[in-house]
């Protein structure tokens, strides 16, 4: 066993002093000044340090200690149970070598057969006693044996009842409190408003309303709660799981989370159950960081026991952070297709969300303003699901006393010609429409694979057509002179050969992507698709008027007015022309022509279906006389569920009563237009 060296005593004694000065902000004053995950690598090298040093020992180091001390402000309550924390799993390896130590502990490895998986929430944790169904007292975490008393601020929040009919002689409650996003981005907005310090996000709103002295402020703030354990109980039922012991919980009228699940099919069981969560982290009014895994079996948990800190049935699943802090190196403006000047934050990289980020959108001038970011900032950027990443906001507290404001350029970066923002709306826009940068990503958008679907005609090919003057907008690309492709570095005779036949290939796709890969400023592809079914043909959209634009049902007057402005373009109609003569596809499927098995009819779809990408189908609905927008209305005829559905668009249906239909159903739907029997 190797000795501890200076070195590394140094590092474990100043990691010790580190972790508690972050605990005493986090979990006393509810003012962290690092990450959760910051927190959780610093919290990792040190155990990593005690455990190769062994002689390090010492009983008050953060990690053999729960939490942080009870506030001197609040009584403190003596838990009857201890509160624990949990330990935590960062990838799959961790959570496989969990579930091997736990087997082996055991006297009886098959006992392990069923596991119960719940959300970690991010919020506070506490205590509820009822004794004769009376709600008693409510005690925070504190130090696990002693917690501060918040009984009174406990007494507003809605969810928890005050008296349960028919509950046990004693029975004490552990669950978290919350703040739902909704009431934590009113209350910053409130306090912005009054000009009032913010809170840096919903846990730290949370803590810092449930420790009020004033209980009439924390039942202002419309805090919530889930119940997920139970602690002392006495007269109570003979619960055998996990599971069972939530079904309770329910039945006595507590809020218990709906996500909660009984896991009979081991680590497989689990990785789906986590990765299921994963990408769903976005779907609900509140925060979680993780997902916590249990021994489902109360008997088995016996067994097993504790550390002194920890259970060792139960650990918390860490995801990736959603949320990290890095510097702001610089803010740039990008170009796109449409003309449209797009600032965005040139970032130290940083890994959040799961993947590593060194840029982020900072969306228009506006969202720059409100946000008040600067080059040289320390700033908080978000990445959830598989959202774009975005600079939340700056830390004040670290940003230079003279670091000055950032102000948007006026010459586009492209091409130096004016940018200019036209009244009533958001961007800037560059006023050269043949600027490269514009003809570059006009080519881009026309070629991808949801619009005319041009392969070999990538972005370094672009680049050459546009830099060597070869094109000056979609419509050349039937018209190119391959044999001075030829002549460039990289073309051989196979790639011009291929790069030839996908742009041959492309003059027969639909009048839908044809019209989405224009890239006519609020037309997106389920918009494309209305127009070429409401219109039939490309010439009819060309000379429509705006009233007749108006009459497509899902447009919207601010999409009318833009296809109606762009096609009254010289350059537009030019267009249309070289189109026309390279023998593009005009012809859309017109209402009158169809199978219109689901005229009359609006299916939402939710999720990923085996059998169809995205694209495919909205076209199968549009294509057959149907509507196919993006949200669940009264009007919706039917939901469509596929893997991974997003949680809203489920839930508004079954409130409406919306039939819900399957990938099967949805084939018969599209063959019958009758929906199956339930």
């Amino acid at each position: 066993m190797p000795t501890v060296t200076a070195k590394d005593l140094d590092r474990i004694q100043k990691l010790r002093n580190i972790i508690k000065e972050h605990n005493v902000a986090y979990y006393e004053s509810d003012t962290p000044s690092i990450t959760d995950d910051e927190w959780d690598q610093l919290m990792r090298e040190l155990r990593k340090l005690e455990e190769q040093y062994p002689e390090t020992y010492d009983s008050e180091s953060p990690t053999k200690r729960i939490g942080g001390a009870p506030s001197q402000i609040f009584s403190p309550v003596k838990h009857s149970l201890p509160m624990m924390s949990l330990d935590n799993a960062f990838d799959d390896q961790e959570l496989d070598q969990w579930i091997k130590k736990i087997d082996r502990k055991l006297t009886d490895v098959s006992q392990v057969q069923e596991y119960c998986c719940e959300l970690k929430f991010d919020g506070l944790a506490i205590s509820v006693r009822y004794e004769d169904g009376k709600l008693i007292q409510a005690a925070t975490r504190g130090d696990g044996s002693i917690g501060e008393d918040v009984t009174h601020n406990v007494l507003t929040i809605k969810d928890i009842p005050k008296f349960i009919e028919g509950a046990p002689k004693i029975l004490e409650v552990r669950g978290e409190v919350y703040l739902p996003i909704s009431e934590f981005e009113k209350l910053n907005a409130n306090a912005k408003k009054r000009g009032e310090k913010t809170y840096v996000n919903p846990r730290n709103a949370a803590a810092g309303s449930l420790r009020q002295k004033n209980s009439a402020i924390a039942a202002k703030r419309n805090l919530s709660f889930w119940a997920y354990q139970i602690g002392h109980i006495s007269e109570g039922p003979d619960l055998k799981s996990h599971f069972e012991t939530l079904d309770y919980l329910r039945s006595l009228g507590l809020p218990v989370n709906q996500n909660a699940k009984q896991i009979t099919t081991g680590k497989e069981g689990l990785s789906a159950y986590i990765n299921e969560y994963r990408l769903k982290k976005s779907d609900f009014d509140y925060e979680f960081d993780g997902i916590v895994v249990k021994v489902d079996s109360l008997q088995i948990q016996e067994e097993l026991g504790a550390t002194a800190k920890a259970p060792r049935w139960a650990i918390a699943f860490k995801l990736p952070p959603e949320e990290q802090t890095t510097k702001l190196i610089d803010i740039e403006v990008s170009i796109g297709a449409a003309g449209s000047a797009t600032p965005f934050a040139r970032l130290e990289p940083v890994f959040v969300g799961g993947v590593t980020v060194s840029t982020a959108t900072l969306h228009n001038e506006d969202q720059v303003r409100e946000k008040d970011v600067r080059p040289g900032d320390t700033v908080i950027v978000r990445r959830a699901g598989e959202v774009i990443p975005e600079v939340v906001g700056p830390i004040l507290e670290k940003r230079p006393s003279d670091l000055p404001q950032w102000n948007f350029p006026k010459a586009c970066p492209s091409c130096d010609a004016e940018l200019s923002r036209p009244d009533g709306e958001a961007r800037h826009r560059c006023t050269n429409y043949f600027c490269p940068r514009q003809v570059r990503g006009r080519v881009e958008h026309y070629a991808q694979r949801t619009a005319m679907d041009i392969e070999h005609l990538g972005e370094q090919t672009i680049d050459i057509l546009v830099t060597e003057g070869l094109i000056s907008d979609v419509g050349d690309l039937y018209t190119l002179d391959f044999d001075k492709i030829k002549a460039f570095e990289g073309f051989g005779e196979t790639s011009v050969k291929n790069l030839r036949s996908a742009i041959e290939s492309s003059k027969s796709r639909t009048l839908g992507n044809l019209i989405f890969g224009l890239s006519i400023p609020h037309v997106g592809r389920t918009n494309a698709d209305l127009l070429a079914l409401g219109f039939g043909h490309l010439d009819s959209l060309t000379h429509a008027t705006l009233e007749e634009l108006e009459k497509i049902e899902g447009l919207g007057p601010v999409i009318a007015n833009s296809v109606f402005n762009y096609f009254k373009e010289i350059r537009h109609k030019k267009l249309v022309e070289k189109f026309r003569s390279a023998d593009v596809n005009f012809l859309g499927p017109r209402i009158q022509d169809v199978d219109d098995v689901l005229s009359g009819k609006t299916i939402v779809v939710t999720g990923t279906l085996q059998g169809f990408t995205r694209d495919q189908v909205s076209e199968a609905i549009t294509s057959r006389g149907g509507k196919s927008p993006g949200s669940v209305s009264g009007k919706t005829s039917a939901l469509v569920v596929g893997d991974n559905p997003g949680g809203s668009k489920l839930k508004k249906a079954e409130e409406l009563g919306i039939p819900i239909l399957y990938e099967s159903d949805f084939v018969k739907l599209l063959e019958s237009g009758e929906f199956p029997r339930s």
